[in-house]
């Protein structure tokens, strides 16, 4: 065992130093942020585009002082609930046909209310009616009795803990971390695929399975692709709480979780590297039986799909902590991770963590032994084994 470990970390230091030492590690790096910067750019750019010149607007048309309280009316209750929350109202020409003025594309008008205060009349499709017609009320309503929601001072009492906000709360916590273990997963696992399959093509593999035994290959490769993981996760980390502190301010305190920020920080490290161990020993064993990157890209999409399913499988559990979905997601290998990260966030019990990583490791163990015996069976003894059909001999003539 300690001469398998002592050739697992030499194949580690090998794999490590031939992927961070290169310029592409700082692309990879890199990478990721690039979609979400894009991404948050053309964000606020689309919602600002929205709220500014493509929002529709109802127009108002009504004689001088009927629009006027109606206006009045809007901005009144604006201020209450919130300009968004609230239909924005557009003068329109009066007199006028309001569906001439729904015709006029230059306008705008996704409606035209009509009509008098006592007796507002809208104008529009089908659907925007429906949409439009509790706010078109509500606001003539308010202009009716020129009783614009009055102030109503409400007094506050803080409290330091509420029983319901604080499971809420948790809850989220739980499902945060369940996306963003399955997300670097799913992201960095699939290396380990290509590189299998580029020593396979280049012989590397055969030597080294010469040199050392092939547990240890298999070990090592994934240590050093889980390693190289973690690089990238306290980079990516890092630019995270920066952008959050940036955003948020320094005050901004997330929902703590029930085993405390500490301990389930620690968590996330071992039940990431728990997910990655689990999926990267499975990917292990199918890159040593592709041949080819075709061969991957095939037998990666059953593996990549059942995975998601798994995670499908323990987000719904995280809502019956206790129940037989939520402990069978715990005790199967690939969605454990996942349900016992947001266990953490739920309950602060300790010791279930305890037995649920020795389980996942043990599982560790047993799918990296089961590649390797596929490897031996049917790569490096292909030569020795016989042919499934054998082809009659032509009798001679």
């Amino acid at each position: 065992m300690k001469d398998m470990m002592r050739a697992a970390m030499v194949i580690a230091r090998r794999d490590f130093s031939a992927v961070i030492l290169t310029r592409t590690f700082l692309f990879f790096l890199l990478g990721p942020l690039l979609p979400i910067l894009i991404g948050m750019a053309f964000g606020g750019l689309g919602e600002k585009i929205s709220s500014d010149s493509l929002r529709p607007a109802v127009g108002l048309s009504m004689p001088p002082a009927e629009a006027a309280r109606m206006l009045d009316a809007r901005e009144a209750i604006a201020r209450r609930i919130g300009a968004d929350h609230i239909s924005a109202l557009k003068q329109a020409p009066w007199p006028a046909d309001p569906s001439r003025l729904l015709a006029d594309s230059e306008a705008g008008y996704v409606a035209v209310v009509s009509g008098t205060v006592d007796q507002p009349v809208l104008t529009g499709q089908p659907s925007g009616i429906a949409r439009l017609e509790g706010d078109v009320r509500l606001i003539a309503s308010a202009a009716k009795t020129r009783a614009i929601l009055p102030e109503v001072h409400v007094e506050r009492h803080p409290v330091a803990r509420s029983a319901s906000g604080q499971t809420q709360a948790r809850l989220a916590t739980g499902r945060g971390a369940q996306i963003v273990i399955f997300l670097l997963t799913m992201l960095l696992a699939g290396m380990v695929l290509s590189n299998m399959v580029e020593e396979k093509n280049n012989k590397v593999i055969e030597i080294l399975a010469a040199a050392v035994p092939i547990d240890a290959v298999f070990l090592g490769k994934l240590m050093a692709m889980l390693s190289m993981s973690f690089i990238g996760i306290l980079f990516w980390g890092g630019c995270a709480m920066a952008a959050l502190t940036l955003l948020a301010g320094p005050g901004f305190a997330p929902p703590a979780p029930a085993v405390g920020w500490p301990v389930f920080l620690l968590l996330g490290v071992l039940y990431f590297a728990m997910a990655y161990c689990l999926l990267g020993s499975l990917f292990l064993g199918i890159g040593a039986q592709a041949a080819t990157v075709r061969e991957v890209q095939t037998l990666n999409m059953p593996v990549t799909m059942g995975q998601m399913v798994v995670f499908f499988f323990a987000t719904y559990a995280v809502d019956h902590m206790g129940s037989a979905p939520e402990i069978a997601a715990a005790v199967f290998p690939l969605s454990s991770p996942f349900a016992m990260i947001a266990r953490a966030a739920q309950d602060a019990a300790i010791w279930p963590h305890v037995l649920a990583l020795a389980w996942q490791a043990l599982w560790v163990g047993l799918i990296i032994r089961m590649g390797v015996w596929l490897f031996r069976r049917h790569v490096l003894n292909a030569g020795a084994k016989r042919p499934l059909f054998r082809r009659r001999a032509t009798p001679p003539v």
